[in-house]
């Protein structure tokens, strides 16, 4: 089940982020910008939406975004490792391109470190196209987008 998150989700999505992005800190040279977001006023804002396990209530994934201009920005998308492999960020971020429909945005757009090349992959599956690459903020970004047309 997605649903919008609530403040008493903050420390399972936390610990969704650390458990899901830590296995990047060697290859990155530290935290990604994932590991270090102020989910409480994401939270505040509306931006979060959490996938949570139907029978347990456990929460298995999450996904920040919001609208930018004339296309939504997906900022994070994070599963649980031990929820892995379930379809849950494909539905996560389907979720994000039906919201972006509904407020007539025209595409989604987001970023990914070079360094998450499993993402390199994965974007382009599901129909993002690589518009950029950029340093910013000590991290080497890869940028999609996704025409919602």
């Amino acid at each position: 089940m997605i649903r919008p998150a609530t403040a008493a989700d903050e420390e399972a999505i936390r610990a969704c982020a650390m458990a899901a992005y830590q296995r990047y800190v060697a290859a990155i040279g530290r935290k990604p910008a994932p590991m270090l977001a102020d989910f409480a006023a994401q939270i505040a804002a509306g931006d979060i939406e959490v996938a949570e396990d139907e029978t347990t209530g456990t929460l298995q994934g999450f996904i920040v975004s919001f609208p930018r201009g004339d296309h939504m920005f997906l900022e994070n998308v994070a599963v649980h490792p031990e929820a892995a492999g379930q379809g849950i960020g494909k539905a996560l971020i389907a979720r994000c391109e039906s919201e972006a429909r509904r407020r007539g945005l025209g595409s989604v757009q987001l970023y990914t470190n070079v360094k998450m090349v499993e993402n390199l992959s994965i974007y382009p599956r599901l129909g993002y196209v690589e518009t950029g690459r950029r340093h910013e903020d000590g991290f080497d970004r890869v940028y999609f987008e996704k025409p919602l047309g």
